[in-house]
């Protein structure tokens, strides 16, 4: 994977120090939403797969880190006042029952657009396709942001997390990898599984989507708001998947496309009890103060998402492309 194209003053600066081409950018002043959410992107996936036109060496730079932190104290800040709401909604409603469990349950029930509902019965092919496209910045690297929580846990919530990795992982086997089976549905599809292939075409609320997982992986001190992302993920995911399938059927987009989804619907199903209960709720009863972030990272799989979600209905009820256009066109 290259880099992608800037979106603003911050990114082009950003990929020219990257390049090699000049100073690392002296501030986190940005242009707009686009250009935070891709340089704080870029900045992420250094820590992933890298890109091939930058050098390995870049990862742990001083200046690059230090820049990361001025993004993500802004970014932490705008989740925390956006997902404040719902947290003291879900403390207040589980009331005398006080377990973690039902705060996160209270929360994956919020009212959000229904995109899979749409996606079920009325997207066209080209709609599901850009569906997708937009999903693959996360699917070809699906259960890797969680997976820098392992070995910040202990005990029963570590064993927990190792076991439903595994599954996500295929257990054992190549060929069922969950980001193999999205790559596999990527192509039936007829588009390209190659990673980060679409992230220029990617808009803002699902990058700040996939930012917020890994803001919330790479950082120990959020490890609660890591897993709590990890179960409010797994408890909002089974239904939604089986309309994704039952679209996918409708428009007859292959059977590979089908499978991945399928594959979700009886395995979240398990992987919610795991998450919330197993992993969450003994973690916090090994560390009490860790609730709050539990709970934040829950709210902000639910909302984020929303957010994304409302973005790509609004465009689709407009007749418009939920994507962003290729440079070429904006630059014309």
């Amino acid at each position: 994977m290259l880099l992608p194209s800037p979106r603003g003053t911050l990114g082009a600066a950003l990929v020219s120090a990257l390049r090699g081409d000049g100073p690392v950018p002296a501030t986190g002043a940005h242009d707009d939403e686009d250009d935070l959410q891709l340089s704080l992107w870029v900045l992420y996936e250094l820590h992933y797969r890298g890109f091939d036109d930058v050098p390995g060496t870049w990862e742990w730079d001083p200046e690059l880190l230090r820049l990361r932190a001025a993004l993500e104290a802004g970014f932490e800040a705008a989740i925390r006042e956006r997902c404040a709401g719902l947290v003291t909604e879900a403390e207040e409603q589980a009331g005398e029952q006080d377990d973690v469990v039902t705060a996160l349950r209270l929360i994956a029930e919020a009212d959000v657009p229904a995109l899979s509902s749409y996606l079920h019965r009325t997207a066209t092919a080209e709609q599901y396709r850009e569906f997708l496209m937009a999903r693959s910045v996360y699917h070809l690297k699906e259960s890797d942001p969680h997976s820098w929580a392992v070995p910040r846990l202990t005990g029963a919530p570590k064993a927990a997390l190792a076991e439903l990795q595994y599954d996500e992982l295929g257990g054992g086997r190549p060929d069922r990898v969950h980001q193999q089976l999205f790559a596999d549905a990527l192509t039936e599809a007829g588009l390209d599984p190659a990673y980060g292939s679409y992230v220029d075409l990617t808009p803002a609320p699902v990058l700040a989507v996939n930012n917020a997982m890994s803001l919330f992986g790479l950082h120990r001190r959020l490890v609660g708001a890591c897993v709590g992302h990890l179960a409010a993920f797994e408890m909002t995911s089974s239904l939604p998947c089986r309309r994704y399938a039952q679209g996918a059927e409708r428009l007859e987009l292959g059977p590979a496309v089908v499978r991945y989804f399928d594959e979700h619907v009886e395995a979240d199903a398990v992987h919610e009890h795991l998450a919330a209960r197993d992993i969450c709720a003994r973690l916090v009863d090994q560390q009490p103060a860790l609730r709050a972030d539990v709970l934040l990272g829950a709210a902000a799989c639910v909302l984020l998402e929303a957010d994304a979600a409302r973005a790509t209905l609004d465009a689709w009820e407009q007749g418009l492309s939920a994507l962003r256009a290729p440079e070429q066109e904006r630059v014309a």
